[in-house]
């Protein structure tokens, strides 16, 4: 199973739209189902994406499907996260990330390493560049996962 799109929240979703989709190697485009969103697509024209609403946007069950409901501006932190693959390497994503002026820097992870890019210095966004990909898909297994943590 591969994560198809996710999508996040940002105070300018137009400037974290195009920076995503630079990650990504793709377009940034305006996202018309929902007013002032945009959405970020991969260079390998997949279908993976990540859709950037407003902080006032709020997604809720509507009476038929999803609705969009405005209110006051939610920039409080969050615990939900994501990590996304990129064709750069990490001195391009650090580079990246440094120019916008967000906290942006290597992290250990145990099995493997990322590049934290804090957007808009409130979110989280890890960047695997392809070194780290080769670790990732090789540390993030359940046969690795239970020794690393003594659940066998």
């Amino acid at each position: 199973m591969a994560l198809l799109h996710v999508s996040i929240s940002a105070k300018d979703p137009e400037r974290v739209g195009a920076f995503l989709a630079t990650l990504l190697g793709g377009e940034a485009l305006p996202f018309p189902p929902f007013p002032d969103s945009w959405i970020a697509f991969s260079g390998q024209d997949d279908g993976m994406a990540i859709e950037v609403y407003p902080l006032t946007h709020r997604l809720k069950i509507g009476p038929d499907a999803i609705a969009c409901e405005a209110g006051p501006p939610d920039d409080s932190p969050s615990f939900a996260h994501v990590a996304i693959r990129s064709s750069l390497d990490r001195e391009e994503v650090l580079d990246l990330g440094a120019a916008e002026g967000w906290v942006t820097r290597v992290c250990n992870r145990g099995p493997f390493e990322c590049v934290e890019i804090w957007l808009e210095n409130r979110l989280l966004v890890e960047v695997l560049d392809p070194t780290m990909q080769r670790d990732y898909a090789q540390g993030m297994k359940v046969e690795t996962w239970r020794p690393m943590f003594g659940l066998e």
